[in-house]
């Protein structure tokens, strides 16, 4: 079995088919592992796939404890406040936040070096009997009996499978995301803190080791998220630098705002930000071809307002894995129900993520109005029901 792509979808298909007792390979276009993005919130559905991977301890131990929700205001009011032990209890597992680096280090390290092979990219794939060949650019010819593209959303193996281009919209924003020292003039000890305003978001989430997880969304139009003045960067997460740099645009654009946001843009290390323009793709209407099958954001590419992206790909690697493992039919039998199963969850996840983006970010600027609403009014029921519903309608209930 190959499996294309070295990021949290790719290494969670390893170590799920590795558990199952099969032998993947890996290969990875970059010559060294780099996280796009500096943190991921790993909600319950995530951590429970975690556990049956073996990870669970190790996940603990590395990750946030995140405690408690909270909203402000721009201007630093506390609109809502709650424990998050209104989810955990409900679903039996709590969240662990992390950096992306520190769970794609323990990943990589659970798979073992020898089973990834970095600066290889994947060109083609071609039936070949009663399998499959992988063509690349730096390890030739790859026959196996399976390939996974868990190449992420700028998907090299997408087209064949799905049989066309598949466009990536701009979904309205965009994203600027780091790591800063914990602190309690920024946020309080185990507590997730967004500030809301304008229909923009600043928000601050313990990720461990003494660190938050901060990130800013700002609407803009695409001209303006393609090339922001002062700045580099791609939707790929590159560093925002230059001349003015983040802490100018990002002070611009927050101007007013409460004393932690701003006391947050001062602390800002510009070598170790991403900037994204948020993309997502439409629901695909078919995830396999033949013996290859996509897994992760190649397959459904979402907005990161739900903060399932990182968790889809891990329920995905799980239910491939047990698949393959569970029927005797063949790899194509259990391929066309791991896509039954996996194709209708995810395209309800992701056009849940959709509308999420939309309110949060102003599309429709009254309903962003009334959401900000609601959350003054202290009323967090739909809140826990919208988080436990990720869990509670996936493979680890």
């Amino acid at each position: 079995m190959a499996i294309v792509g070295g990021g949290i979808g790719g290494l969670g298909a390893a170590l799920a088919l590795r558990r199952f007792g099969h032998h993947p390979v890996v290969v990875e276009q970059a010559r060294e592992l780099r996280p796009v993005g500096a943190g991921i919130s790993l909600w319950p559905n995530g951590v429970k796939v975690l556990n049956l991977l073996g990870l669970g301890e190790a996940i603990a131990s590395i990750g946030g404890r995140m405690e408690r929700m909270a909203y402000a205001g721009r201007d630093g009011r506390m609109l809502l406040d709650f424990p998050l032990s209104l989810l955990y209890d409900r679903v039996g597992e709590r969240a662990r936040p992390v950096e992306r680096s520190a769970l794609q280090e323990l990943m990589l390290g659970e798979v073992g070096g020898d089973t990834v092979s970095l600066g290889v990219r994947a060109v083609a794939v071609e039936e070949a009997g009663a399998g499959v060949v992988l063509r690349t650019e730096g390890a030739g010819r790859i026959e196996a009996d399976l390939v996974v593209a868990a190449d992420g959303t700028h998907s090299a193996l997408r087209e064949h499978v799905v049989g066309h281009r598949v466009e990536r919209g701009y979904v309205g924003y965009v994203n600027w995301n780091g790591l800063v020292e914990e602190s309690e003039d920024l946020a309080p000890i185990g507590t997730w803190l967004t500030f809301v305003g304008e229909a923009k978001r600043v928000s601050l989430m313990p990720v461990g080791r003494g660190r938050l997880y901060w990130f800013f969304d700002v609407p803009m139009p695409l001209a303006a998220a393609s090339s922001t003045p002062g700045e580099a960067g791609d939707d790929g997460g590159g560093t925002a630098g230059g001349s003015g740099g983040v802490a100018g645009v990002l002070g611009a654009a927050f101007e007013g705002w409460a004393a932690p946001v701003r006391s947050l843009i001062e602390r800002i290390d510009p070598t170790g930000v991403a900037r994204i323009p948020i993309h997502a793709t439409p629901p695909l209407e078919t995830w396999r071809r033949g013996k290859v099958v996509l897994l992760g954001d190649a397959a459904h590419t979402m907005p990161p307002d739900l903060g399932q992206g990182g968790c889809q790909a891990l329920e995905d690697a799980w239910v491939l894995s047990h698949y393959l493992t569970s029927t005797s039919r063949g790899v194509e039998d259990a391929l066309e129900r791991y896509q039954a199963e996996r194709l209708p969850h995810t395209t309800a996840m992701q056009q849940r993520a959709e509308r999420r983006a939309a309110l949060i970010h102003g599309s429709a600027p009254e309903a962003t109005a009334g959401w900000y609403r609601s959350l003054a009014s202290g009323s967090h029921e739909d809140i826990v029901d919208g988080l436990a519903q990720s869990v509670e309608s996936g493979p680890c209930r």
